[in-house]
């Protein structure tokens, strides 16, 4: 079954979520130019709770993305997890310019964070979630449809790697922490680079 609006599900775990309503407290305080925790942030919650898991499976890293060309310098992500941390050390932040990281992916420059996860190899992992200023919650994908909440893993279909798609299915082992995960390589649809759903 999707959902083409997956908001009222993740507003409601998310705010079920004391770890990660606090993660997304910290990063509103600092101010960030178009920042987003996503990837695992949002993708592993929607799948344990599909699952009806109690327990959260735990974070490797907790990916915040952000778009500053004005300063490419990895430096200033390390200055903003050590800011993260003196806030929540318990949480292994992981901070990413989106507008340097296209010269690690060999990509053209990326326009903002949205255009960046446009290129994640997952369509279900590019989701990114934040605060807004009145405390609402806003959800951002590159794809109309992101397929997340009908337990569906899908390649991207705008720019395909393959090999990376499988090689991250086998080593994150996806398949085994949620056995009700289906594996889709038919195509989503088209895409929206501007999508984003805000909280009533």
């Amino acid at each position: 079954m999707a959902y083409q609006n997956p908001l009222p599900h993740l507003q409601r775990w998310l705010r079920g979520d004391a770890q990660r309503l606090l993660a997304l407290r910290c990063v509103a305080s600092l101010g960030l130019r178009d920042a987003w925790l996503a990837a695992g942030f949002v993708r592993n919650l929607a799948w344990d709770r599909l699952h009806g898991y109690r327990d959260a499976t735990p974070l490797a890293d907790l990916d915040l993305i952000h778009f500053n060309p004005d300063d490419l310098d990895p430096e200033a992500d390390l200055r903003i997890e050590q800011a993260l941390r003196r806030m929540a050390g318990h949480l292994p932040w992981s901070v990413k310019n989106q507008a340097r990281m296209h010269l690690r992916n060999g990509d053209d420059p990326y326009r903002d964070s949205r255009d960046a996860m446009s290129h994640w190899p997952e369509v279900q992992t590019a989701i990114g979630v934040r605060l807004r200023p009145g405390g609402g919650i806003e959800i951002a994908t590159p794809f109309v449809q992101s397929g997340l909440l009908d337990l569906r893993i899908t390649p991207n279909p705008l720019h395909p790697r393959q090999a990376v798609f499988a090689e991250r299915l086998q080593a994150k082992d996806w398949l085994q922490r949620w056995p009700r995960l289906q594996v889709d390589t038919a195509p989503l649809g088209c895409l929206l680079l501007t999508s984003h759903f805000d909280e009533a």
